[in-house]
């Protein structure tokens, strides 16, 4: 299976997962069978806010699970119809969340615990769930 984590800084397995898909600068992708790692650039980066093209920023890479800290609703419906599993991350590293997947204790994601925006209040309401 390749797990794909968005990162802020490439540290390998050590990296600490980044709190938002569409704006992070690299994603790595663990492949749990072989235990290869690669580092995806984020070729979508400079998307208009809402436009993130999934697909795009992970290079078109075949992908089973992201685990992300926040992510919006277009990129989670886009990785949805592509095949592939979301998952909310816990606070850490790769590697420590790879352990909690393993044992199935990351929380899927769900539409109603996307990100709405960037920049606004977002209240009480359906706000971001980032780290």
């Amino acid at each position: 299976m390749k797990v794909c984590f968005p990162v802020q800084q490439d540290q390998g397995i050590d990296s600490v997962v980044f709190n938002h898909f569409g704006s992070a600068p690299a994603f790595i992708v663990v492949d749990t069978g072989s235990k290869g790692i690669t580092t995806i650039q984020n070729g979508d980066k400079n998307h208009a806010h809402g436009a993130c093209n999934p697909l795009k920023a992970l290079d078109n890479q075949k992908i089973d699970v992201v685990i992300v800290g926040g992510i919006g609703a277009g990129a989670l419906s886009r990785l949805g119809q592509a095949g592939i599993r979301v998952y909310r991350s816990a606070p850490g590293t790769i590697n420590e969340n790879l352990s909690l997947l393993e044992r199935k204790e990351l929380a899927e994601y769900a539409m109603q615990g996307c990100c709405g925006g960037h920049g606004h209040d977002h209240g009480s309401g359906g706000g971001c769930a980032h780290h």
